[in-house]
């Protein structure tokens, strides 16, 4: 149901009869559950034609409540399916035949059959406009009793007004729990496409940060190997890839899962180990106790995506990590053309970790070369 809030004036109701395989017998018992409601009516209607004496005029007024109950079930099962024009003609219609029968029978008690015409009123129109007419339809039936006897009893006055109420209130209630429906389902449409985000968001991180480190080790150890010089270095370079491999495995599991949560610490070692593998000298914080608790996370996310960049597209001999109390940057020297390009998905992951916590992102060349990514929380 789109809608600009259920009393918008422009709320037309409109969904669409989505098929289902047992579609027919879902309204065959719509249909048989709606025609439920037409017992009153129609009860009486053939009550007056089987009664002795009974003329052309009752034989009339029981053709137009079969058409006025036919009518109305259409427009309840399909009416939201159409055009406001063809709407506005169906409650036309129904609203016509409703009088008809009260002015074929005059007595004030038929108006009550109106009390269809409103319910579809209030099903197919904005609910504003649903309101109006209610209030309309309640003043006409008053005013015709008034006319027909001589004046209203309380009595009168309380069941032309029930009758008028009661369809427009369950017709709101309705609408309103199909509001409802349609709005959980899309909180979990957008749950389910933002935890797919945060998935894609954290693998990426996570991944990005483990291959470039297993792959600058592997390099590492690969020239070890050529030139001879230092077999047990480039064994324990391909033991330390070893592990990286099954603590990225345990991280991707943890990352599934929802349970993994990166430590500033942690990352500050790694990012030591992956500069040193990939010939990159590093100058890092000593320390990590100052930081708030709460840019802990995010920071070594900044980190991480930072070292893997510096890593893998700056071309950089050195890199610096400077890391304040509500700052982190992480500058290079490296001039490679690679880093003047859009941000990417890890940035801008980046970028939405920090926005969770009042933070921003910056990132570019510096005047006097390299590059630096800065987060900060102002």
């Amino acid at each position: 149901m789109h809608e600009q809030g259920l009393f918008g004036a422009t709320a037309w109701p409109v969904w669409n009869l989505t098929p289902v395989s047992d579609g027919r017998w879902r309204r065959a018992r719509g249909v048989v559950v709606l025609a439920l409601f037409l017992v009153w009516p129609l009860r009486d209607a053939i009550t007056a034609v089987v009664r002795p004496g009974a003329g052309p005029a009752q034989v009339l007024v029981a053709a137009l409540v079969l058409l006025y109950g036919a009518v109305w079930v259409f427009a309840m099962m399909y009416g939201v399916t159409r055009p406001p024009r063809d709407r506005l003609v169906i409650i036309g219609l129904l609203f016509a035949l409703g009088t008809g029968v009260a002015l074929l029978r005059g007595h004030p008690a038929d108006l009550g059959h109106l009390a269809y015409a409103l319910t579809v009123a209030v099903w197919l129109l904005p609910a504003r406009w649903g309101l109006l007419l209610a209030l309309a339809v309640g003043t006409g039936e008053l005013a015709a009793t008034w006319a027909l006897n001589g004046g209203v009893g309380w009595s009168d006055a309380q069941e032309l007004i029930s009758q008028t109420v009661t369809p427009v209130a369950v017709g709101l209630l309705v609408r309103l729990v199909i509001q409802l429906s349609r709005a959980r389902q899309e909180i979990e449409t957008l749950a389910a496409a933002a935890e797919r985000a945060r998935l894609a968001r954290d693998l990426h991180d996570v991944l990005g940060h483990s291959l470039t480190t297993i792959t600058a080790k592997t390099g590492l150890a690969r020239r070890l190997l050529e030139s001879g010089a230092d077999p047990e270095r480039a064994l324990a370079e391909l033991r330390d890839v070893e592990r990286l491999s099954r603590q990225a495995h345990g991280e991707i599991r943890a990352t599934v899962s929802g349970q993994r949560r990166p430590s500033l610490t942690v990352e500050l070692l790694g990012a030591r180990e992956a500069l040193r593998a990939a010939g990159i000298a590093a100058t890092l914080p000593a320390s990590v106790d100052h930081v708030p608790a709460e840019l802990v996370e995010p920071f070594a996310y900044v980190l991480r995506e930072g070292v893997t960049n510096v890593i893998r597209h700056s071309g950089a001999t050195r890199c610096e990590v400077r890391l304040g109390e509500a700052a982190l940057e992480v500058r290079d020297n490296g001039r490679s053309p690679a880093r003047v390009r859009p941000a990417g998905n890890g940035l801008t992951g980046l970028a939405e970790r920090l926005c969770a916590v009042e933070g921003r992102l910056e990132a570019g060349p510096l005047p006097q070369g390299g590059y630096r990514l800065r987060a900060s929380r102002t």
